[in-house]
C-alpha cells in the first residue's frame, strides 16, 4: 500500500514538473496576443470637429483596422503628453511615440518647416496639398527624419484667421497696436510685427486665460480650433484674413517606428496616408458649418478683400526667410504654387 502511494505521488510530481518545463519553452498566450501600443498626443480638445482630434481618430481607426489588432493606438488630447515642443523632444529621445503637431512648432526643431507658415503663400487648400504631398513635403520629411522624427502625413488645420477684442481687421492698419498671441516661431513673430501689431509669443496652454484676463488682445487661429476650444467666449471679432495655411504634422518617433516589425512599419505609414486624406476631407467640410456656429455664438465676422495690401506689408518676412539659407526651398515653393 505504501509503495503504491509513493509511486502515485511521484507520478503526480513528475507530471507537474513536466508541465512547468513545457510552459517555460512556450510564450505565454496573453503576451503573444498583446498588441503593440502607440500613444498619440495633441494639445487641443477631443471635440467632434477639432481638426487635431479628427486626425487622431482617423489614424487610430486606420492603424487598428489595417494591423488587424496587432497595434493599438491610445489617444491623449488636451496636452496629456505635454505641450507640442515637449512632445517633439520626447519623440527625438523615444519617450513619446507620436503626435499631431502644429507646423510652426515643428519649425522650432527643423527651421525649413517655416516655409509652410509664410503668410499668403498658399491661396487654396488644394494648392497646399499638392506641395506637401509632392517634392516640398518630401524634402521637409527628409530633414526632420535626420533629427529622429518621421513625418507620417501633413494633415489640415485650415487657414488661420485673426481674432481679437479691439476691432475688426480689414486692412493692415487695423493690426497696428493690437497685442496678438503668436506661436514661438520667427515667421509668425515677424509677420505681426511687419503689420504693425505687437507679437506676443506664448505657449498654447496659457493662451485662453491670457485672452480672458486681457493680457493679450487676441490671436490668430483656424476656425475649427476657435470653435472646439470655445474662443468665442473670450473674443469678439473674427476677421477672415486666411493669412496662413495651417499644416499640422502627423509625426512619430523614429525610434518607436523602427522598433516595429517591417510589415507593421509599412502598415502604420499606409494607414497614416489614408487617415490624412480622411482628415482633410472632414476639415474642409466642417469649415462652413463652423463659421455659422461661431456667428451664432456671438462673434462679429468680416471678410478681407484687399489681400494685396497685406502681401505688400509682409514682404520683409519672405526676404528674411530667403536670407536665412532657405532660398532654394523658397524658390521651389513659389514655383509650386504658380
Amino acid at each position: 500500500m505504501h509503495r503504491r502511494t509513493t509511486l502515485k505521488t511521484f507520478a503526480r510530481t513528475f507530471a507537474t514538473m513536466a508541465a512547468a518545463a513545457a510552459a517555460l519553452t512556450l510564450p505565454p498566450q496573453t503576451a503573444a496576443q498583446a498588441p503593440t501600443i502607440i500613444k498619440l498626443g495633441w494639445t487641443t480638445s477631443d471635440g467632434a470637429q477639432d481638426p487635431y482630434a479628427v486626425g487622431a481618430r482617423a489614424f487610430k481607426s486606420a492603424v487598428e483596422r489595417d494591423s488587424r489588432g496587432r497595434i493599438e493606438v491610445q489617444l491623449f488630447p488636451n496636452r496629456a503628453l505635454g505641450d507640442e515642443r515637449q512632445m517633439l523632444e520626447g519623440m527625438r529621445f523615444g519617450t513619446v511615440d507620436a503626435g499631431i503637431i502644429t507646423n510652426a512648432v515643428i519649425a522650432q526643431i527643423e527651421p525649413a518647416f517655416s516655409i509652410n507658415d509664410l503668410p499668403f503663400l498658399y491661396a487654396t487648400e488644394s494648392q497646399a496639398h499638392k506641395a506637401l504631398d509632392g517634392a516640398i513635403g518630401q524634402e521637409l520629411a527628409a530633414k526632420l527624419s535626420s533629427k529622429g522624427i518621421v513625418v507620417l502625413g501633413f494633415m489640415e488645420g485650415g487657414f488661420r484667421n485673426m481674432i481679437n477684442n479691439k476691432r475688426p481687421v480689414t486692412t493692415p492698419a487695423d493690426v497696428k497696436g493690437v497685442k496678438y498671441r503668436v506661436m514661438q516661431n520667427p515667421v509668425f513673430i515677424d509677420m505681426f510685427n511687419s503689420l504693425g501689431g505687437s507679437a506676443v509669443p506664448m505657449a498654447w496652454g496659457e493662451t485662453f486665460t491670457a485672452v480672458q484676463q486681457g493680457t493679450i488682445d487676441g490671436l490668430e487661429i483656424p476656425l475649427a480650433v476657435i470653435d472646439a476650444n470655445k474662443y468665442y467666449e473670450v473674443t469678439k471679432f473674427l476677421s477672415l484674413t486666411n493669412h496662413t495655411y495651417s499644416a499640422i504634422g502627423l509625426v512619430m518617433s523614429k525610434r518607436a517606428l523602427d522598433k516595429l516589425p517591417a510589415d507593421l512599419r509599412g502598415t502604420v505609414q499606409s494607414a497614416a496616408r489614408s487617415a490624412t486624406a480622411i482628415q482633410r476631407q472632414v476639415a474642409g467640410a466642417d469649415a462652413q458649418k463652423t463659421l455659422g456656429a461661431l456667428e451664432r455664438n456671438g462673434m462679429k465676422i468680416n471678410a478681407v478683400s484687399n489681400v494685396a495690401a497685406f502681401r505688400t506689408s509682409v514682404a520683409p518676412v519672405y526676404d528674411k526667410f530667403r536670407a536665412s539659407g532657405q532660398a532654394a526651398l523658397l524658390d521651389k515653393a513659389l514655383a509650386a504654387v504658380k
